[in-house]
């Protein structure tokens, strides 16, 4: 009780400092140049409106819009005029991309008794918007191959690797067979790939009502959650892999551009693959037998959960009509008045699987809001110093296509310009989620300290800060404890992949949430009436959530001195390393510890002998790795990040170096990169963060170390820990020649 007593204490001393921090000069600003941002921000503020956001999202969701639709072109043709009235350049730029749209989708269970699945959702008439369908995609999953299999059934719980392993202890293999997987705890597309590489030849996936069904609370119409008939569509396409039109990896998809051959594309899921509903998902697995499933795979339909194989035999059917269609990003620029050349990006996707009232347009709205409040502030003669490029993306759903288009069209360019690259996708209400670069960390927690939440009257930081203490384990406290939070490491999922994971952008990815009902993600019940009584019903958090980017986007635009910050880095890279040696210390012991209990018989002797679970196999020991290159880096990297912070507080730089400075400390998350890109996938050029091999969405730190050591693959670890120990050296150089820039705290004295 005491320490947590202390950690209240923290946290409301926080709170009460958050008033004299707002009169403490802004990283990058003077004195006076802090008092003009802030006021300019007051300016900002006051343009913002509630009833705005609300009519935006009214028109784009009223039908559905998937890239290559008639309404997704007449919203992106709608978008762009928005820009332009309010005075930026507006571009339409095209890409013709690879999109399978399905001609056939058949499942059926074959034994023990026939059951035809209806793989379609039902109009409700609570929701008016169900009724409009008219371009809608029905439930699948993008880029699965075409196929036609029948077999016995397996159910592999969600379809980890570790799924698999246990899977085998049971005697069961999937060789040959269809698995059922429910969604969850990995990216989709991660699920057909491991169980073809297990042998499976067909994946079928459901949403299990434990997850975001009646488990967790009243379905939709009474409630936010899933009902029985919602199937989440979405990519399966392997974006651990590659982002972008699977046909044109690293190159845009544009006329005269080669093509891959479908054939020779490895990020086509590798069998056929079909979302369904969990009413269509309960009488496939209430026809399995075998072992009753282990308690962590069992889910809340009211069933008993057996893993097969079979008596269930199942018939799938997938067939595509692989078709190129138009991508249109809608691309629009606001020069800048005093650094033309320096590039802050700021976007959302603007397609949809549906009508889309929250993914996209929940997060786009707050765009259009920041585009036309800062639209207002340069016809009033305040235009931002550095250049603001807003961007609606297309075919984000599909596997982040229109932004990798883009950035790949664009490489050049941003490589020299590219400040930094400021995203959302979906917003809600409750508490901010907010992932990014480490040099971003003290841009954004100066920013929670100053926007306000609109349920509780407290600074987004502080209610952040209550809800890690209230509810979080023992290390989530202790992180609620420290002066700045941590921005999350970005993975995949969303348009800042190909910005930060393979140009070397620093980024930055945020959204309010984990209030109101969860269900409606990618089906036909992501509708205005849905958002509107689930989400944000006042679109207060949509208003919030453009203080909060509007405020990163002008503080980047204005400042003096980019406000980028790099203890924060250091400290983080730090944190990376111990977690990387602890990894593989955890490991080792653990595996030490199973062999032996298998070797002497007693894992055995612990298993009941009439149930079918038989021990793991025994696994190669982990060696010890030789971490200290790494920890050298570190020390390097550590001393630079001080210096800089030191000389950077202590005085301005010239004026003839401030160009040449800037253009060191936004360039600097390039350095993070290698050309060579990761092992196995080479688009992902970024070494120190990179969504998970197995994972999908999930960030791994330092992926090329770190999956190495979980994959087993030992060989190549002190290869990987050499070159990102290259990467920090690099880094730290270059925070030297920033450093050099500045006037030395003794010069001063």
């Amino acid at each position: 009780m005491t320490r947590l007593f202390h950690q209240v204490a923290v946290l409301m001393a926080t709170i009460a400092m958050a008033v004299p921090l707002a009169a403490q000069p802004l990283l990058g600003f003077d004195e006076d140049g802090t008092t003009a941002q802030r006021d300019l921000e007051t300016a900002y503020d006051e343009a913002l409106s509630a009833d705005d956001l609300r009519t935006w999202m009214r028109y784009l969701s009223a039908r559905p819009h998937h890239v290559g639709s008639a309404y997704g072109k007449q919203n992106a043709e709608y978008l762009a005029e928005l820009f332009t009235s309010w005075g930026y350049d507006t571009d339409l730029e095209r890409y013709d991309i690879l999109l399978p749209v399905p001609e056939h989708r058949q499942l059926e269970l074959l034994e023990p008794y026939p059951f035809t699945a209806t793989l379609d959702e039902r109009t409700l008439a609570e929701d008016a918007s169900t009724a409009v369908r008219d371009d809608l995609l029905p439930p699948y999953n993008a880029y699965s191959v075409d196929g036609d299999v029948t077999a016995e059934l397996v159910f592999v719980n969600y379809g980890t690797p570790e799924d698999y392993e246990l899977l085998a202890r049971y005697g069961v293999s999937v060789e040959g067979r269809i698995v059922i997987v429910k969604y969850g705890r990995t990216f989709r597309g991660i699920k057909p790939k491991v169980a073809a590489e297990h042998g499976a030849i067909g994946t079928i996936i459901y949403s299990d009502p434990a997850n975001d069904g009646y488990a967790r609370g009243d379905v939709y119409p009474k409630g936010g959650f899933k009902n029985d008939s919602g199937v989440q569509r979405g990519s399966v396409m392997d974006i651990t892999r590659y982002a972008g039109d699977p046909l044109t990896p690293f190159e845009p998809s544009k006329k005269g551009v080669e093509r891959l051959s479908r054939e020779d594309v490895d990020v086509l899921a590798p069998i056929p693959t079909l979302p369904i509903s969990y009413a269509d998902a309960l009488p496939l697995l209430e026809s399995l037998d075998g072992p009753v499933a282990p308690g962590a795979w069992r889910g809340a339909l009211p069933i008993t959960y057996h893993i097969g194989p079979g008596p269930a035999k199942v018939h799938l059917k997938v067939k595509f009509d692989w078709r190129t269609v138009a991508a249109y990003n809608v691309i629009a620029r606001m020069q800048g008045s005093t650094y033309p050349d320096e590039w802050i990006l700021r976007g959302n996707h603007h397609d949809a699987w549906n009508h889309g009232a929250q993914d996209p347009i929940s997060g786009l709205i707050t765009v259009l809001a920041e585009a036309q409040a800062i639209g207002q502030l340069a016809r009033e003669g305040q235009p931002p110093k550095r250049t603001l490029i807003f961007a609606a993306w297309d075919a984000e759903e599909e596997g982040l296509i229109g932004s990798s288009e883009w950035a790949e069209d664009h490489r050049e360019e941003l490589d020299e310009k590219g400040v930094a690259y400021i995203n959302t996708d979906t917003n809600g209400r409750g508490f901010l989620g907010l992932g990014g670069s480490p040099t971003l960390e003290v841009l954004y927690n100066g920013i929670m300290r100053d926007v306000i939440d609109p349920e509780t009257g407290l600074t987004v930081g502080a209610r952040q800060r209550a809800r890690m203490l209230a509810t979080g384990n023992d290390k989530t406290r202790k992180e609620a404890a420290r002066s700045n939070l941590r921005l999350h490491p970005l993975g995949s999922g969303s348009d800042y992949t190909p910005f930060l994971q393979h140009l070397g952008l620093a980024s930055s990815n945020s959204g309010f949430g984990g209030e109101g009902g969860g269900g409606s993600y990618h089906t036909l019940y992501d509708t205005y009436e849905h958002f509107t009584r689930f989400h944000d019903p006042e679109f207060a958090y949509g208003v919030t959530l453009a203080q909060v980017n509007g405020r990163a986007l002008l503080r980047l635009a204005n400042a003096e001195v980019l406000p980028f910050e790099f203890r924060a880095f250091s400290g983080d890279m730090a944190r990376a390393v111990e977690g990387l040696e602890t990894l593989a210390d955890k490991m080792r012991t653990e595996t030490e510890r199973v062999n032996g209990l298998i070797e002497d018989g007693r894992f055995a002797a612990a298993l009941d002998p009439t149930q079918p679970l038989q021990p793991p196999s025994r696994k190669a020991e982990v060696p010890h790795f030789n971490f200290a290159p790494l920890q050298n880096a570190l020390g390097q990297l550590d001393e630079s990040a001080e210096a800089f912070e030191t000389a950077r507080t202590a005085a301005s730089p010239p004026a003839d170096a401030l160009q040449q400075l800037n253009k060191l400390l936004y360039t600097s998350e390039r350095l993070l990169t290698r050309e060579h890109g990761l092992p196995g996938r080479p688009w992902y050029r970024h070494h120190i963060y990179a969504p998970g091999f197995y994972t999908g969405y999930g960030a791994k730190t330092f992926p090329g170390v770190r999956e190495a050591i979980e994959q087993r693959r030992f060989d190549e670890v002190e290869e990987q820990i050499v070159i990102v120990a290259g990467i920090l050296e690099s880094f730290a150089a270059r925070l030297d020649e920033a450093a050099a820039l500045l006037p030395s705290p003794e010069a001063g004295d």
